[in-house]
């Protein structure tokens, strides 16, 4: 029973660091990394699709990113796609790829994307945090109907409590690393 409920737990906080993750791939830092591009979908027969699964995402050099479509006709699709993100991104189109250029950022803009990272990384600590309290709820309600021991019960929460604590810090490292790539110029 407390098995179950801590590998839940776990499952789940697990799922919320991965979501901090792709949270940290849509704010771009002045290098250019093919995960920006994740969130961009682009009207394909009626679908939207992600970039990934019509197109090579390749990275020409530190600050450039090139996209080729496998199929020639979708370049002004995807060009449209990519101007209409939140991603602040001007591509080019050559006719044969898509290149789009990374912009220098700014110190203004630097502290802004931090801020931002921040936020997110502070959703996942409330995130984590949540868990734990439902976890430890699932062991109270246990505990009520006497399926399990007072011992047992403090015994989950002490196990619960370290497995948040593992996650947080993982959050605080995922922070941290991102905050040094934003603020490196």
């Amino acid at each position: 029973m407390i098995d179950e409920i801590i590998k839940d737990a776990r499952e789940r906080m697990d799922k919320s660091l991965h979501s901090l993750e792709s949270a940290f791939n849509k704010i771009r830092t002045g290098r250019a990394h093919p995960g920006i591009l994740d969130s961009v979908m682009v009207p394909y027969y009626g679908t939207d699709t992600p970039i990934q699964q019509m197109a090579n995402v390749t990275i020409e050099d530190a600050r450039t990113i090139a996209v080729s479509p496998w199929e020639k006709k979708l370049l002004p699709e995807i060009e449209k796609a990519i101007l209409k993100s939140d991603l602040g991104l001007n591509p080019s189109n050559n006719g044969d790829v898509i290149r789009i250029p990374m912009p220098a950022l700014t110190e203004e803009t630097r502290k802004e994307y931090t801020k931002q990272a921040k936020q997110e990384a502070e959703n996942a600590r409330i995130a984590i945090r949540n868990i734990r309290r439902d976890a430890n709820s699932h062991t109270k309600d246990l505990l009520k109907e006497k399926e399990i021991s007072e011992d047992e019960e403090r015994r989950a929460e002490q196990s619960i409590q370290k497995l948040t604590d593992s996650f947080i810090e993982k959050v605080d490292a995922k922070f941290a690393e991102k905050e040094s790539d934003l603020l490196t110029i």
